[in-house]
């Protein structure tokens, strides 16, 4: 290894051990965006207000039986959008369900 990459990893190194700590003391580690629903202030991540209005809506929609893409629809008819301002699709629904209640297995996941 060159004198330069031997600094780019230790730069590298010390990078990851920072927000290795900041995420064990609960602050936010600036990997992307914040899952939707949250938002980061100063460095902490906290609840996203609208979001979780949304997240809750996405919630009872399920539970009342509808399909991911029936919930993407309804949201887009009604002018909810993501964290991106893009319209819903049934993965982006999915996703929200997923930080809910843990990850759903697809039907080809199943073992019978």
């Amino acid at each position: 290894m060159t004198a330069e990459e031997i600094s780019s990893n230790q730069i590298r190194e010390r990078l990851e051990r920072g927000r290795q700590i900041k995420a064990q003391n609960g602050g936010y580690a600036g990997y992307g965006s914040p899952a939707f629903g949250q938002k980061s202030v100063n460095g902490e991540l906290i609840e996203n207000e609208k979001e979780q209005e949304i997240i809750d809506l996405i919630r009872r929609h399920h539970k009342s039986g509808k399909s991911l893409q029936q919930i993407a629809d309804w949201l887009n008819q009604h002018g909810y959008k993501t964290k991106r301002a893009s319209e819903w699709k049934r993965i982006s629904v999915k996703r929200v369900l997923d930080r809910l209640y843990g990850r759903t297995p697809r039907i080809s996941d199943i073992k019978s």
